[in-house]
């Protein structure tokens, strides 16, 4: 099964918590309670976060944390890649040589293709986007293989 662990779920929901009060500094106790996850957690997500430039933080006794852009100029590839390192769908996706049939594996490109238009569609959902309900056109809904996938 392919999924993200629950760090990066829920770094998401964390970071859809700042992005709803996009104003203000939020302490990590608030965003915990919001979030409706432990403070240590929220301490271990944010670090990350920060690191990644997704979030930025304020010390002092009215510090907190805050998006470091606006919701619309975070995409989900990013917090993905924040929490988990590139994205790779098979060792070979991400890192040439890390394979010992790598020169005569005949899936390596199409696994690399694939890894692409998962890429491209974290790329094309904001943190914005997750602040909304899906819609009809939404990005959440299930779409068509692309036809050069569905070919090959």
């Amino acid at each position: 099964m392919l999924r993200v662990t629950k760090l990066t779920d829920y770094a998401t929901v964390v970071l859809t918590a700042l992005a709803a009060g996009p104003d203000r500094v939020h302490s990590a106790a608030e965003l915990a309670e919001r979030a409706g996850l432990e403070v240590p957690t929220v301490a271990k997500l944010l670090k990350p976060l920060a690191q990644a430039g997704l979030v930025a933080g304020f010390r002092g006794a009215h510090g907190g944390y805050r998006l470091a852009r606006h919701a619309s100029a975070i995409s989900l590839i990013e917090i993905v890649e924040a929490m988990e390192g590139p994205l790779g769908m098979t060792e070979c996706s991400v890192h040439a040589g890390a394979c010992g049939i790598e020169s005569s594996c005949g899936v390596r490109a199409n696994w690399r293709r694939i890894n692409d238009v998962v890429v491209d569609a974290l790329r094309g959902v904001t943190l914005a986007d997750m602040l909304q309900p899906p819609g009809p056109d939404s990005p959440s809904r299930r779409r068509a293989i692309p036809a050069t996938l569905a070919t090959a």
